[in-house]
């Protein structure tokens, strides 16, 4: 029987290895030893040490939809709610930003970026199960297609907020800025009347 507590120790380890060392000098040997574990257990969640991306990923894509649940509230407007949605993201980039910058530079270096998608499943499940109630309530325009826009809007949400934490310097008029700016985009898109 696989033990999860040992695959979360790895996981951890690994992201605080990364961190402290970056991808390429990193040893599986400096993972175990922090997670203190057995070299061999290792390898009985992963093959190799860039294995372990999709599983740091999971675990920041969780955290994404726990934050963005959590925000979310129910009886709010349709702009409110993607308001919360939008600072829930924002939020969780800019906690994170170090451990996403690790994971998209771990997943471009191998066959780990075709996992991906489903990574994402669940996210873009429920975006589009918010999205298709916002169009049932006539809340956003008709043609909406909810499984489409769904990944479009992550997407787009991520990019901004990477843009402002992982590639700018953090500045908060500009991060306000940016908010601002994908807010009045994505109302646009969506066809949401004030």
């Amino acid at each position: 029987m696989v033990d999860i507590n040992k695959k979360e120790k790895i996981i951890h380890a690994a992201v605080q290895v990364f961190q402290e060392k970056g991808i390429e000098k990193t040893k599986i040997s400096d993972i175990v030893k922090l997670a203190g574990i057995a070299q061999g257990t290792f390898y009985l969640y992963f093959p190799s040490k860039l294995s372990v991306m999709p599983a740091i990923a999971e675990v920041m894509v969780e955290k994404i939809m726990v934050e963005v649940k959590n925000e979310v509230d129910d009886n709010a407007s349709i702009s409110i709610q993607l308001s919360q949605i939008v600072n829930a993201i924002f939020r969780v980039t800019k906690d994170y930003r170090e451990v996403l910058a690790l994971i998209y530079a771990g997943l471009s270096t191998d066959d780990n970026l075709k996992k991906w998608e489903t990574i994402y499943d669940a996210f873009y499940s429920w975006m589009s199960e918010f999205l298709t109630t916002a169009k049932l309530n006539g809340k956003i325009r008709s043609s909406v297609q909810p499984e489409r826009t769904s990944k479009l809007m992550i997407a787009f949400i991520e990019a901004a907020a990477e843009q402002i934490y992982l590639y700018d310097a953090v500045n908060d008029e500009e991060e306000k800025m940016q908010k601002m700016e994908l807010m009045m985009f994505l109302e646009h898109a969506l066809g949401i009347q004030k």
